[in-house]
């Protein structure tokens, strides 16, 4: 939101009052408050008639330092806010006759004891200041509102602010937070959430639900500008060693992800949109895969479970489907679990409205009566989660559904909330349009973690804000089947990722139209590459042989490559419940120091090991770019030099998709479904080791709990690898190493990747030397 007309003029109408002399400070033992007046004091016959802002400094984390800033300190506190942790911790202050340092951890805020300024600095590295025209409360002829900015350093960027499809630096760009169905095709998002990040290695989190207005070098080129209706404003600068310890403070203020159940990182199957389909038609999908050899875990029922008309009553339209129960035991039997879609409405005609209706369960009208509309589902009211009745009312209806054999929700829409209503509990309607959906999410994702524990637990989400990554998964929404909405789907994704969120999807082939068998396949490598993988669409069906027979191979090819890859993947969604990073990482997150990968939204980290790189073009030519070192291809074994940007044609079965040197990367042997014994048959393949530094891994049981820390060392030649834990039948694979010498305690064998070790079972380590590689290889 824009307040001012150029550098020099405001908008007709717009008045500033901001913090400019100190007037007085307090300081006590967990805050420290200032009084600032809105221009230099130099009599005191100016201390009247004048506005004068509170600015209190506290610490809910260490390393995180908050900034309350008040102008009517009476005017009511509206609900809700988020829900950060805040451990109300002691603030370290030093006083000086010019300035006051506030230290909370590692970082210390340095206030100016004459005009107002504050400087943010992290274990001595300055992160950004106020700018020259900083805090203020603005009247405008649209309203009041509080407003910060926070000067932007030559060269940064920041990210984040949920999943955007517009450009992927934020840098330049007006961003409104406010909920929206908008597609994937417009600065409109599913998902906002109030927090950047920069690429120096600190982010700003603005604790508000209302609609958070952003300027971001763009009002003012030099600044990020960030306002809120009304008289206060909250935010809280996180510090961090860099990206990724900004990112791990900030989640564990909002909440640190639940970690999935290994089964839902299999292939998901839909029914799609709005198809025609019964068991019989199910039936074929599932058989026609398990026919097909391509491993399906997770059967999707999406909007038409239900009778039309009749969205939500959560009963199986009878005249489709005639034994609920027995079919979905069919369908278990066949290996799979099963997700069915909802939403939080309730439809006039469903069985639901008047019972809802009746019992207080749905939002109203200022004037008492249910807020209803036509859009979407005829006369449909919303369900009120600030009401913990209407909370219990919508679980039961959903426990009969778990009951009959469903594992999962798809919790679809939850963004078109109106303002124009009254909440149980009197929230703020405008506050709460953003939050609804963390209400909903949670109440649906609390009930699975009741009924199958934790570590059990995954939704399927599109609607979320800060704090939403706390009940995974999350998909990209309504997508268009064509290679741009696949590329602005990606920039979404890594968007969000930067937002806190760890695991989030997409619909495979596009979810509008039907896509060219070329897009399928393209697209079905990028599906099986994300964290969650998902077929879906509306209004055909994405089962592979409908496209053509190649589609079927391609799908089955990525889909048992990805099993392979769930020991690594497992670890890597335990490290992202535990320390809040994301699986899926934009290449600046992991490689902060090198330029290059600070604007590329083409490619991404899977995990901390894997690169990928979508192919977005019909002749199969992908362009992209490897940091520095020896990077290895998964597939071909190819050896490349980073540093630089690479080019070039990959058929439907490849994609750039290489290994980051100094890797320890563990796959399984079970390539039909991601919930298997990952200690029986593990092969721990070995890339690059470049004598540097010792690397290891750590792979995990499927509760998350330890199953195999591995470690290997280089000095010159010789190589020691020791490992811990329980393995049956390990193996060990030195990628691009024709041969051995000093070998002990396995059986060398060579193959067309390099050479293959089968561990003794006895063994607890192995040493062995590098032989000179050929003059053709890569060193």
């Amino acid at each position: 939101m824009k307040f001012t007309d150029g550098y020099w003029l405001n908008k007709p109408g717009v008045q500033f009052c901001r913090a400019v002399q100190v007037r007085d400070v307090q300081v006590e033992k967990g805050r420290v408050t200032v009084y600032a007046a809105d221009l230099e004091v130099t009599d005191r016959g100016q201390t009247l008639n004048r506005p004068l802002l509170t600015i209190r400094f506290s610490s809910p984390k260490p390393d995180v330092l908050r900034v309350e800033a008040v102008h009517f300190a009476g005017t009511a506190r509206k609900e809700p806010r988020f829900g950060v942790q805040d451990e109300h911790c002691e603030l370290e202050t030093e006083q000086t006759e010019d300035e006051i340092r506030i230290t909370s951890g590692k970082l210390t805020a340095v206030l100016s004891r004459s005009r107002f300024r504050v400087r943010y600095f992290f274990d001595g590295r300055l992160l950004t200041a106020t700018a020259d025209r900083p805090l203020a409360y603005v009247t405008a002829p649209w309203g009041e509102f509080m407003l910060e900015q926070l000067g932007l350093d030559i060269g940064e960027k920041l990210y984040g602010l949920g999943e955007r499809f517009t450009p992927f630096v934020k840098n330049g760009q007006t961003v409104d937070l406010w909920n929206a169905d908008g597609g994937t095709s417009s600065d409109l998002a599913y998902k906002n959430v109030p927090f950047y990040l920069s690429n120096r290695g600190y982010g700003v989190f603005v604790n508000s639900t209302d609609r958070v207005s952003y300027e971001i070098a763009s009002e003012t080129v030099s600044c990020v500008q960030f306002s809120v209706p009304g008289q206060r404003l909250e935010y809280m600068v996180v510090g961090g060693e860099n990206m990724k310890g900004a990112l791990q403070n900030y989640t564990a203020l909002t909440g640190r992800p639940a970690l999935p159940p290994a089964w839902s990182f299999g292939l998901w199957l839909t029914t799609s949109f709005t198809t025609q389909y019964d068991e019989k038609t199910v039936n074929s999908f599932v058989d026609g895969m398990a026919e097909r050899n391509i491993p399906l875990r997770v059967f999707h029922f999406d909007c038409f479970w239900m009778k039309e008309y009749e969205w939500c009553n959560f009963e199986w339209d009878p005249e489709v489907f005639s034994d609920v129960r027995g079919m979905l035991a069919r369908l278990k039997r066949k290996g799979l679990n099963i997700c069915v879609w909802i939403n939080p409405y309730i439809a006039q005609k469903s069985a639901l409205f008047e019972e809802g209706m009746r019992n207080g369960y749905f939002l109203k009208r200022p004037n008492g009566d249910v807020w209803q509309w036509d859009l979407w589902q005829a006369g449909m009211a919303i369900v009120d989660f600030t009401n913990p009745a209407a909370c219990d009312w919508y679980c039961g209806k959903l426990q009969k559904l778990i009951d009959l054999g469903v594992d999962s929700f798809k919790t679809d829409f939850g963004e078109r909330i109106p303002t124009d209503v009254l909440y149980f509990d009197g929230s703020d309607p405008a506050m709460m349009h953003n939050y609804y959906t963390q209400l909903y999410n949670r109440t649906v994702f609390g009930l699975l973690r009741k009924n199958f524990g934790e570590n059990n637990a995954v939704l399927f989400a599109r609607s979320a804000t800060a704090g939403g990554q706390q009940y995974p998964v999350h998909w990209g929404g309504d997508c268009a089947a064509k290679y741009s909405s696949m590329a602005e789907s990606l920039r979404g994704g890594l968007s969000l990722c930067l937002s806190g969120f760890g695991f989030w999807s997409h619909d495979i082939s596009g979810f509008e139209s039907t896509a060219t068998p070329d897009l399928y396949k393209r697209w079905t490598a990028f599906g099986l590459l994300s964290t969650h993988s998902r077929l879906h669409g509306s209004g055909s069906y994405r089962v592979p042989w409908l496209f053509d027979s190649e589609a079927v191979d391609v799908l089955r090819f990525f889909t048992e490559l990805k099993c392979r890859l769930m020991p690594y993947l497992y670890s890597m969604a335990c490290a992202t419940h535990e320390t809040g990073l994301p699986c899926m990482r934009a290449m600046v997150l992991e490689f902060p120091d090198d330029r290059t990968c600070e604007v590329l939204d083409q490619q991404y980290m899977l995990g901390d090991s894997l690169l990928v790189a979508p192919v977005f073009r019909e002749d199969g030519t992908a362009e992209y770019y490897l940091p520095k070192g020896k990077w290895t291809h998964l597939l071909s074994n190819e050896v490349v030099d980073g540093g630089t940007w690479l080019k070039g044609r990959y058929d439907y079965f490849s994609l750039p998709l290489f290994v980051r040197p100094n890797t320890i990367l563990a796959l399984g042997k079970n390539d039909q479904k991601p919930d298997y014994d990952y200690s029986d048959g593990l092969t721990l393949h070995l890339f690059e080791l470049s004598g540097t530094e010792p690397v290891c891994t750590e792979i995990v049981n499927q509760d998350g709990s330890p199953l195999l820390r591995a470690e290997a060392e280089r000095i010159g030649n010789q190589v020691t690898l020791r490992w811990k834990g329980k393995t049956t039948n390990l193996r060990v694979l030195l990628r691009n190493v024709p041969k051995v010498s000093d070998l002990s305690g396995a059986t060398e064998e060579t193959t067309n990747l390099g050479t293959l070790l089968t561990v003794d079972p006895s063994c607890s380590h192995l040493t062995f030397t590098l032989e000179k590689r050929s003059s053709s290889a890569a060193d």
